[in-house]
């Protein structure tokens, strides 16, 4: 297959109805929620950054930009909570719910594996 034929089969699979998306994308909800995802895939890779840098290129780790990230990956968390109406605290203890369900108090591989997803959605659906 050339790269012509490729993206022409490629598009064929776009959601391309943008009068509907155009609609979505008005909600004032929507574009704060976009704003925070993608600000945290921004920030994520920021932080692989310095971190790739460190690992792979000698350079100093700098704990003090990761800690930056950090914070910025927070601000952007913060924004998602404001949205959806969550409390940091209840977010905390939930995960860690979830977590305690699924490794018990020590990860396993196999726990890992073998998750019961079903338990898991009744926690975080509390």
């Amino acid at each position: 297959m050339d790269t012509k034929e490729y993206v022409k089969n490629a598009v064929k699979t776009e959601s391309r109805d943008f009068d509907a998306i155009g609609s979505r994308m008005a909600e004032v909800r929507n574009q704060r929620l976009l704003h925070a995802g993608i600000g945290l895939a921004t920030e994520s890779g920021e932080f692989l950054d310095a971190l790739k840098k460190h690992v792979f290129y000698g350079k100093e780790l700098d704990t003090v930009n990761l800690g930056e990230e950090m914070g910025d990956i927070f601000w952007y968390c913060a924004i998602i909570a404001d949205e959806l109406g969550l409390d940091f605290a209840k977010v905390m203890d939930t995960n860690i719910a979830k977590l305690k369900a699924r490794y018990g108090e020590k990860f396993t591989e196999q726990a890992a594996q073998e998750r019961d997803l079903n338990t898991e959605r009744e926690i975080l659906e509390q």
